[in-house]
């Protein structure tokens, strides 16, 4: 099993980071492949809606997000980190995930996925509603932990000292490896993701 790791943060070894590998130090406990994904300082483009990946299955601005599909899409879950703007995810991972769900979504049904954020003091409960819904959209199982994915602290140092967000990302950590373990126990005795129907669409404006 392997799990992807996605830091949203501008800081490579912030405090996002920090609550990406509390989650991934459980990883390591239980045997489970794991892979960081830094998006990096650069500019992300948004979705343009151009359309182009319904017709090639992977976004036409070939950059990070196409690369980190292909790496979800053989992986058995995932793990969103951001810091939290104004009660909000990052511009760069709220770019992000609109380009990849749009042009990838299709391929990470039935795949658990959880966000976590970092802050240094509120806002996050907004963000995380925010980002959960690209799960559920998604068909996406969304692991939970035992309270909101969250960890507090301005520096990483800061957040060393949040002893219960730190545990909480351990829960998710072990939340997650138990759902992928169920997953794979039930695709060995003959139960799949159920097959979806063809989608229907119903606008409101006539």
């Amino acid at each position: 099993m392997k799990v992807i790791l996605i830091n949203g943060s501008p800081h490579p070894q912030g405090c996002t980071n920090r609550a990406l590998e509390e989650i991934a130090s459980v990883f390591e406990e239980q045997g489970v492949l794991h892979e960081t994904i830094w998006l990096g300082k650069d500019a992300l483009s948004g979705c343009c809606g151009c359309g182009s990946c319904r017709k090639t299955g992977k976004c036409y601005l070939d950059d990070i997000v196409n690369v980190a599909a292909e790496k979800i899409r053989e992986a058995d879950g995932v793990v969103f980190g951001s810091p939290v703007h104004y009660a909000g995810a990052g511009g760069t991972v709220t770019a992000f995930l609109d380009r990849l769900f749009y042009s990838s979504s299709a391929h990470f049904a039935g795949k658990p996925g959880c966000a976590v954020f970092s802050c240094r003091r509120g806002g996050a409960s907004a963000a995380f509603d925010q980002l959960n819904k690209y799960f559920t959209i998604s068909s996406m199982p969304i692991v939970s932990g035992q309270y909101w994915n969250m960890v507090h602290g301005n520096t990483p140092s800061e957040v060393e000292k949040d002893e219960e967000g730190l545990q909480i990302m351990r829960s998710l950590g072990r939340n997650m490896v138990w759902m992928m373990r169920c997953i794979e126990a039930g695709k060995e005795k003959g139960i799949c993701f159920p097959k979806k129907e063809s989608p229907k669409r119903t606008n409101f404006i006539r």
